[in-house]
């Protein structure tokens, strides 16, 4: 193969343990919510200015209670605000190994695209046989273009 970005090989050694740690995060995490895409359109959102406008306002909510209305709920704010800082360190960690993960399934497709193109060349001039015909046309249907979506094929490469 002339690609060959990643080497890994997964099995249940691995994927039992990584299995369990899932369910633990999916149970650690249960009360996560999901939001509609209306919902994360029509929320106010919280940017890094907000941010500290936010802490800004739980302090003074904080030290100065008498305030604010009866029914404001100075706890929950607060709970809000350290939850927030609990969570954000472990977001980024699970953002990380997510972009990790997205990047080995990408660079596993290409490495095997790359190699099922050279199959297929090879294919294309090992000669002409029965059986090779056969197996070179079965490959070839991913190059052929449908009414509903062109594909192009591969550089060099003149269609079936």
């Amino acid at each position: 193969m002339s690609q060959n970005l990643v080497n890994l090989q997964i099995d249940n050694t691995i994927l039992d343990p990584l299995d369990a740690a899932i369910t633990q995060m999916e149970t650690s995490l249960a009360g996560l919510i999901s939001l509609t895409p209306e919902q994360r359109r029509t929320l106010m959102k919280m940017g890094e200015k907000s941010e500290a406008f936010c802490r800004a306002a739980l302090n003074v909510a904080q030290q100065h209670s008498g305030i604010m209305a009866r029914d404001f709920d100075i706890d929950a704010f607060q709970r809000d605000q350290q939850t927030l800082d609990l969570l954000r360190p472990r977001i980024l960690r699970i953002a990380h190994l997510y972009q990790r993960v997205v990047d080995t399934e990408m660079a596993l497709g290409s490495d095997q695209m790359v190699a099922a193109l050279e199959v297929y060349g090879a294919l294309k001039v090992a000669g002409k046989g029965k059986s090779l015909d056969e197996a070179r046309r079965s490959l070839s249907a991913r190059w052929r273009v449908s009414a509903q979506e062109p594909a192009a094929p591969p550089a060099g490469e003149g269609g079936n």
